[in-house]
């Protein structure tokens, strides 16, 4: 892996260059082993939170963990594309528009002390300027190469939340077009709906059952780019104890494994289809 400046980021995916980078920053990672029509994302995969904004946090790291999405990198990390943020969503979160993308508070719990420094605030908005370059230039290249492209924009969220019976896997499909890509939603669902997994836990999935698709990483990309496909896609919390702090590494390795065969399958079919 290389640290490389977002400049040279660029760079590389113009000329088109296989490559394994971690943003000069740090704040994300990029890894491009081949330029297939196909990504996957996780941008709230991140934990680090810049030291200059420890004291002024009123949020423990375990708060903090507790709304992030660990492993959802480790979930489909053996694709050839994956781009994932470093940072905690709690510095700045990749998946709001800009002007949101930084919380006054969080979870119902106001997140800082006092208010941000102008100065601390656009260093971490510059982060996520820097990120949202690099996948404007990502897709544009993929799709002038392709013509369509598919995102699996993997999430996870806390199912202790709900007082009724959620389903392992959401897809958020509200801001897409379902009327061109429908079917490739449900294909999506279905073969999510056969993954094995560990402690006999079914692999219910549903639609838009606990959420809809609502963030900017999917929103950014429909908006900028008229053949890709953005598939939001939520695990329950099966994987970690949410109160404990202990992830479960051979849940998350039954998924990745089975995601292997599963993400390519999929994204083959939609380029079958749309690449024409």
């Amino acid at each position: 892996m290389e640290r490389l400046s977002v400049d040279q980021i660029i760079a590389h995916i113009q000329a088109e260059r296989p490559f394994h980078a971690v943003a000069e920053d740090y704040s994300f990672t990029l890894k491009i082993d081949d330029y297939v029509p196909y990504v996957c994302g996780a941008v709230h995969d991140g934990h680090q939170f810049r030291e200059e904004l420890w004291d002024n946090c009123l949020h423990t790291e375990y708060e903090r963990w507790f709304e992030e999405d660990p492993e959802t990198k480790n979930m489909v990390i053996s694709h050839p594309i994956v781009i994932a943020g470093c940072d905690s969503r709690f510095e700045y979160d990749l998946n709001r528009a800009p002007e949101s993308a930084i919380y006054e508070d969080a979870w119902g719990k106001k997140l800082w002390r006092s208010p941000l420094d102008p100065v601390k605030k656009q260093r971490s908005l510059d982060k996520h300027h820097n990120f949202y370059r690099v996948v404007q230039a990502l897709i544009d290249q993929l799709e002038r190469k392709h013509k369509s492209v598919i995102v699996y924009d993997m999430h996870s969220y806390n199912w202790r939340r709900w007082d009724r019976e959620v389903p392992v896997i959401n897809l958020g499909t509200k801001n897409i077009d379902n009327d061109r890509f429908g079917a490739h939603v449900e294909s999506w669902r279905l073969s999510l709906s056969e993954l094995i997994i560990p402690g006999g836990i079914e692999a219910t999935s549903k639609i838009n059952d606990t959420f809809e698709g609502n963030g900017y990483f999917l929103k950014y990309i429909t908006q900028h780019f008229d053949n890709t496909l953005v598939l939001a896609t939520e695990y329950k919390k099966i994987y970690c104890d949410e109160l404990k702090q202990i992830i479960y590494p051979e849940v998350v390795h039954a998924i990745e494994e089975q995601m292997r065969d599963r993400v390519k399958a999929h994204a083959t079919a939609f380029y079958n289809e749309f690449s024409r």
